[in-house]
Formats: C-alpha cells, sequence, structure tokens
C-alpha cells in the first residue's frame, strides 16, 4: 500500500511557503486473513488455512490442486492440556469472540498475523492468553504459545502444559488406508540404532524427551538432545510439531496410537511451577506445520525458522567433502606405526584424511597421550608424518566428559582426572550432590562456568596449534545433564544444559580461526543430533548407522537440517551391513552406492596390511581392494556431495526408494531395493532384484536427456524432461546420470 505523506510543518511557524512533499513509503501488508466463523477462527495464508476450534486445538490444512487437504481429526479432543496440583483442569473456557487480531513483528517474517485469545478457568483462578502467530514468508508454519497468570486468590502448582495437541487420521487424506498407517519422523534421541523414520503401527507409544539427557541400559549411559520436531505424512499431505526456540528446551512430544487407530501427538512442556497471585507463566513458542512431501520438508521449514531466529547454518569449505579413512579398524589398542603404515594405501585410492579414533588419551578430561601406545611425542610426530605425506589427519576426543574414578568404558576402568583433582568445583552435581553423569557413565564439567569454556578452547588450541591437528572427530554427543551445583550460582539447574553449545561453539570458531581448511565432525552416535550443537561443525556424520537404509534416511535428514549442499559424512561404510552385536558385532558392509547417490561423503576404516586374524573382517584384502578403488573414483569424479539435493521424492511412498541431486547442469538419480525387514543390529540384505517402471523427476521440460548408468556404463537412450518414465531392472541400487542431449538426440 502507498500512504502519501503529509507536508511537514514546524508547531508555531509562520513561513506561509510551501514545503516539499515527503518522498512515498511502501508499506507492506499481509495477505493472511482473519475471520470468525461458527467452527472458529480461520487464518488463511497463501498455502494453507489453520483453525483455531472453541477447544482450543488449531487445525492445519494444506492448499493443494485447489483442496485443503488434513489429517486433522479432532473429535472431542481439546487443543491444551492443563495440569495443576496433579490433576487435570477441564473448564478452560475460551473465548473466540474477544480475540484480538494485530499484526506480527517477529523474526520469522516481514509481515504477519498476530492473534491473542483469552480464556479462563474458574475452578483454578487461572487467566490465558493463547497466542498463534502466522508469517507470510512462512505460509505454512503457525506458532503457538500460552502466557497462564493467576488471578485468584491461591496459590496454583501449575506443574504441565501440553500445548499442539492433535488427532491424526491417514484416512482424512486417504480412504483406503487404516487411521494409523501414515509415516513418521521422530528427532528424539532415545537409544543408539533405534530408527527414527518408521511406519505409524497400529499399537504405538514414545514419550521422546528433549534437551536432557536419557538414560539407556548398557556402558553408553545416557543419550538424549534431539531436534525438536516429530513429522507425520502420507502421499498427498503431512504435519510436523515442535519448538522453534533456539535453546535446549527441555520437553517431550508423546506420540501414541489410539484403540480406534488414531494418532495422538503433542508438545508436553513441564511447567514445575507454584504461581501465587499475580504471577506469570509464559511457554516459550511451538510450531504446527502442514506440507507435501516427507520429513525433509518439516525439518527444512524448522531449520530456516531457527535460522531467523539466530541459529546461523555453519558454511561449508573444500576439505568437509574429502573422502576420509579412520584408524577405529585397529580399535582402541591402535599405534602410532599401524596408523602411518597405510599411507601407501591412502595414496593409492586417493584419501588425503586420516582420523586418529578412540583410546589414543590417558584419561577423559586432560586428554593426554597415552604412554603405552603414543608415548613422548609421539602423537605429534605422527601428525607430523602424515603431513610430509599430503593427508590431513582427525582427533578423536569426547568434550566435558571427566573421570572421577567411577565406572568405566570399554575395558578402561575410569581413574580421577588432573582436571577434577585440580578443579572438583567445575563439576555439575545431580540434586544429591553427587557427580551428574553423561554418556559412558562420565562424570561431567559444566559447560556454564566460564573458566570450563575457557578450558576447552585451551585444549582446541593444543590439538591444532600445538600438535598439529587438522580437525576433531567429537563422538558420542548427546545432551548434558542439569546442573545443581551451589557453587555455579545457577539461575537454573537447566543452564548446564543449555550452555553445552557455547562449549562446541568455543571448539568449531577457535579450530576455523587456527586452520580454515579445517574439518569438525560431532557424531550422535546411533541418534539425531541435539538443537544444543548442531550449528558448531562443518561436517555432520550418520552415526553408526545400522544398515544401508539407515545411511540414507540420515544423509537426507541432515540436508533438511544443514542445506541442500551441507557436508554429511556417511560414515564407515562397514556398517552398511552387520552382524551380531555388542562385543561379538561384524562390520561387513561394502555398499559405497547408499553415500554416493545421496550426496553424502564416502568414508571407510579398513585395515591394511594384514595385522593377524582379530581384524579379519575391515581388512582391505585383494578382493576388496578393487571394489573400493571403483567407488572412490567415482566419488572423486562425481563429487555429488557438493550437489544441490532435490526432495523430489517421498520416503515410504514412492517405490523404489529414490533420491535426486543436480550439478552442474546433469541431474543424478540413485535409486535402492527394499531390503528384508529384520531387527536392528541384526544383519541386513537386500531384497533382491526390482524390476518396473522409474520416474525421473525434476528435468527441464521440453528438454532432452541421455541416461547413463554412471557405475556400469550402461546406456539408457534418451529421455525428455520435465519427467520421464523410464523402464529398468536392478539388484540392490541403480545410479543413473541425466546429461542434457540435443534437440534430434531423440530421433
Amino acid at each position: 500500500m502507498l500512504l502519501a505523506a503529509g507536508l511537514v510543518q514546524c508547531a508555531g511557524c509562520k513561513n506561509k511557503e510551501a514545503q516539499p512533499a515527503a518522498a512515498s513509503v511502501t508499506v507492506e501488508t499481509s495477505a493472511i486473513t482473519v475471520s470468525t466463523e461458527s467452527d472458529g477462527i480461520h487464518m488463511h495464508t497463501r498455502a494453507a488455512e489453520f483453525l483455531l476450534r472453541p477447544s482450543g486445538y488449531l487445525q492445519a490444512s494444506l492448499q493443494s490442486a485447489g483442496q485443503m487437504l488434513t489429517l486433522e481429526d479432532p473429535g472431542k479432543e481439546a487443543g491444551q492440556q492443563l495440569i495443576a496440583g496433579r490433576a487435570e483442569v477441564r473448564d478452560l473456557i475460551f473465548d473466540l469472540t474477544h480475540a484480538k487480531v494485530a499484526e506480527a513483528t517477529g523474526k520469522l517474517g516481514r509481515v504477519g498475523k498476530h492473534l491473542d485469545v483469552p480464556g479462563t478457568s474458574a475452578s483454578t483462578g487461572l487467566e490465558e492468553i493463547l497466542t498463534i502467530e502466522v508469517y507470510d514468508d512462512s505460509p505454512t508454519m503457525a506458532l503457538l504459545s500460552a502466557a497462564l497468570r493467576n488471578a485468584g486468590r491461591k496459590d496454583v502448582v501449575l506443574d504441565s502444559i501440553s500445548l499442539q495437541r492433535h488427532r491424526l487420521n491417514a484416512q482424512r487424506s486417504d480412504w483406503r488406508a487404516a487411521p494409523h498407517e501414515m509415516w513418521s519422523f521422530f528427532g528424539s534421541s532415545l537409544n543408539w540404532g533405534k530408527d527414527d523414520v518408521l511406519r505409524v503401527p497400529a499399537k504405538f507409544s514414545q514419550e521422546n524427551p528433549f534437551g536432557a539427557p536419557v538414560e539407556v541400559q548398557g556402558d553408553l549411559g545416557r543419550v538424549g538432545g534431539g531436534i525438536p520436531v516429530v513429522a507425520f505424512w502420507t502421499r498427498s499431505v503431512g504435519e510436523a510439531i515442535g519448538h522453534i526456540e533456539t535453546l535446549p528446551l527441555v520437553l517431550s512430544i508423546p506420540v501414541e496410537t489410539t484403540r480406534d487407530q488414531r494418532v495422538l501427538a503433542s508438545v508436553r512442556l513441564p511447567a514445575n511451577r507454584k504461581l501465587k497471585t499475580g504471577d506469570v507463566y509464559s511457554t516459550p513458542r511451538t510450531f504446527l506445520a502442514v506440507y507435501k512431501g516427507d520429513y525433509y520438508e518439516p525439518l527444512s521449514l524448522w531449520s530456516n525458522a531457527v535460522e531467523r531466529e539466530g541459529l546461523t547454518r555453519p558454511r561449508n569449505n573444500e576439505e568437509n567433502y574429502a573422502v576420509s579413512w579412520c584408524g577405529w579398524g585397529y580399535e582402541s589398542e591402535v599405534t602410532p606405526k599401524q596408523m602411518l603404515g597405510t599411507i601407501p594405501k591412502l595414496k593409492e585410492l586417493g584419501i588425503h584424511w586420516a582420523t586418529l579414533d578412540d583410546r589414543w588419551f590417558d584419561n577423559y578430561g586432560d586428554w593426554k597421550p597415552r604412554k603405552d601406545t603414543f608415548a613422548d611425542d609421539a602423537i605429534q610426530n605422527m601428525a607430523r608424518d602424515f603431513h610430509a605425506q599430503g593427508i590431513n589427519v582427525q582427533l578423536w576426543w569426547l568434550p566435558l566428559a571427566v573421570e572421577d574414578g567411577h565406572n568405566g568404558y570399554g575395558g578402561h576402568k575410569f581413574v580421577v582426572s588432573e582436571v577434577v583433582r585440580e578443579h572438583p568445583d567445575w563439576l555439575a552435581l545431580d540434586k544429591n550432590g553427587k557427580p551428574a553423569r553423561m554418556t559412558r557413565n562420565l562424570a561431567t564439567l559444566c559447560p556454564a562456568v566460564p573458566e570450563v569454556q575457557a578450558y576447552y578452547q585451551g585444549l582446541t588450541e593444543r590439538f591444532i596449534r600445538d600438535w598439529g591437528f587438522d580437525g576433531h572427530k567429537l563422538d558420542n554427543v548427546y545432551a548434558t545433564p542439569p546442573c545443581y551445583n551451589p557453587k555455579h550460582h545457577h539461575k537454573s539447574p537447566l543452564d548446564s544444559v543449555y550452555a553445552m553449545g557455547e562449549v562446541y561453539k568455543t571448539i568449531f570458531e577457535t579450530t576455523r580461526a587456527l586452520k580454515p581448511n579445517s574439518v569438525t565432525q560431532s557424531c550422535p552416535c546411533g541418534t539425531p543430533p541435539s538443537l544444543a550443537w548442531f550449528r558448531y561443525m562443518d561436517q555432520a556424520v550418520t552415526a553408526d548407522p545400522v544398515g544401508s537404509v539407515q545411511v540414507r534416511r540420515r544423509i537426507k535428514m541432515y540436508k533438511a537440517l544443514l542445506g541442500p549442499r551441507a557436508a554429511i559424512y556417511g560414515d564407515h561404510v562397514e556398517l552398511t551391513r552387520i552382524s551380531g552385536e555388542g562385543d561379538k558385532e561384524e562390520d561387513l558392509g561394502d555398499d559405497f552406492a547408499s553415500t554416493l547417490g545421496t550426496g553424502g561423503v564416502l568414508g571407510t576404516k579398513f585395515t591394511w596390511p594384514e595385522y593377524g586374524p582379530q581384524l579379519k573382517n575391515v581388512y582391505l584384502k585383494p578382493g576388496k581392494e578393487a571394489h573400493w578403488k571403483k567407488w572412490i573414483a567415482l566419488y572423486n569424479e562425481k563429487m555429488l556431495s557438493k550437489g544441490n539435493f532435490l526432495d523430489l521424492y517421498v520416503y515410504g511412498y514412492d517405490s523404489p526408494e529414490a533420491y535426486a541431486i543436480e550439478k552442474d547442469g546433469r541431474m543424478f538419480y540413485a535409486f535402492y531395493a527394499p531390503e528384508k525387514p529384520m531387527k536392528v543390529l541384526k544383519q541386513k540384505s537386500p531384497e533382491g532384484i526390482w524390476k518396473g517402471e522409474l520416474e525421473l523427476r525434476g528435468l527441464a521440460a521440453g528438454k532432452n536427456y541421455r541416461i547413463m548408468d554412471y557405475v556400469n556404463k550402461t546406456a539408457y537412450g534418451v529421455v525428455t524432461g520435465p519427467t520421464a518414465k523410464l523402464k529398468a531392472e536392478f539388484s540392490e541400487n541403480l545410479l543413473l546420470e541425466a546429461t542434457p542431449a540435443p534437440a534430434e538426440a531423440k530421433r
């Protein structure tokens, strides 16, 4: 809208001469419309509709091909649940007739609409303002938050509040499906190897905690953290919920199926607050997104939102995309001789990055070399010798973990770290005043303590500047426990949870300042990453995938979170086929195609030369060597990891499983045959041969393309965009390249 500015005159000015007109100012207004109807308040954007029902239920619908598509099946479900004094508040009534509409002023867009809806509970004296924000720049996402005020005369103990309560039904978009038959993504870090992408079963219940550590069985001890997004989708429409705050808030997103097979989901906030008269409790901003596609879409929407809120994506450097070899094939007793002995084979294969993995150190916390394997200056000399051969080297370590003389891991009994003896006040303590535990049942230094942050800057400088390493493999990275140490004077025990990212930011930025072409990799072994630190690395990793399918799913996840050209390490290729578990695990994989075809970065942990039968599974014997050479050469030739990942196929509905990448004017496709369903940690194998018609999407309209299987050098003729059909038969995988061809090529 153009607003004509009036003449500017000074008060009391006697000069009658006309003043020059001010320049016209363009004021952008929101295209979102808000209307109150019999069923509630409707907020229409150019791509979706959000309906707030009188119960407080916020319903989303996607505008698609002239239809409004939804999974919502609200029934009698309320949109939120208050637990106060250990009882559910059932008399909260929202007054939609007195809702206030204003222009939105947040970071998610230039313009939008802000809606405040009042509500009251007579039994508790609570007054609530329910706030919804929708922005023109993010037309398929609505933000929802609440502020609760005790307007009564008695104290109110507010236990929890659940927002974004949804009741979903796949039949709303596909009458042939059972209500629960939808695919889902869970961003929670629950246990090593657990699938985060799955089809919702008829009987299902999962709490999905976020932010703080989660206890698990075994010597891993604790995981946790996670990306606060849970998503559901069918072939035509999907919905996702979570929060968009930039801190790793401690909350949960429980999901369950009901007796009538509907899927219930909500964002549950543990308030744990006593509200005196006049006190106010405000929730974080939760979100509801509606979309078409699979989990890539809501993760990308969420990532864009938190970037606008201040969490900027890290920029990649050239070295982030290099093939990497890891010394973990030699496991925990690795020696400099074994590391350096692989150099001839690394050079022959075209690999110029190596990683010194777990247990090179004397203890967690001090991070000094072991005297039995890396005596004297052995570790610095090893780094220098790698550099002399043109090979960069990363160092494995685990920030914030320290030994306090209790527990052990991997045959190593914990001692008391020197840093703990000298600075016991740096420890995070639990409610009982004992050292708070993190992964591997280690004690934890509190990241909210400034001296601890400085300590990790010093360690980073030691590793990179003094020892000569070129980057880090930060492993077993999950969440930091709450800290109750009274000497830290925390405002909340969660200060330690929220400060974890500051340590990882320090490590990343210090490393980049010392070596701009460094690689900082963070691995949340077997789980999704954490909001606390996922922006403070330049190489994500598929994190101990259990089989090929997890490699592909997690690469797609990270491309959504970090950008379509982000560097995603596919982890050791040997992990793409696993037999056994625990101490009996055997890593037998050789599926480079799952990483290359999806735009990941290749990696391996082979051993060479032969050292004995205990390393036979990963030894690069002559029969394997030709396979390794072929795929590493293909990767270095195509460099699809630098291409533009395109979300053109819907996981779970497009068959076979498919991926597309655009690079240098060409399109690359990867198709994968289904795998036999087997238990986690058991061996997985391809189901056999896939035969049928493939669909090549994303081609330029009216343009011809030559299709080539670039792995086996097989020509498939010429097709025409924008979408081409191609009959094919393949085993395990088929990787295709579509190259623009002259107009007469198809004749």
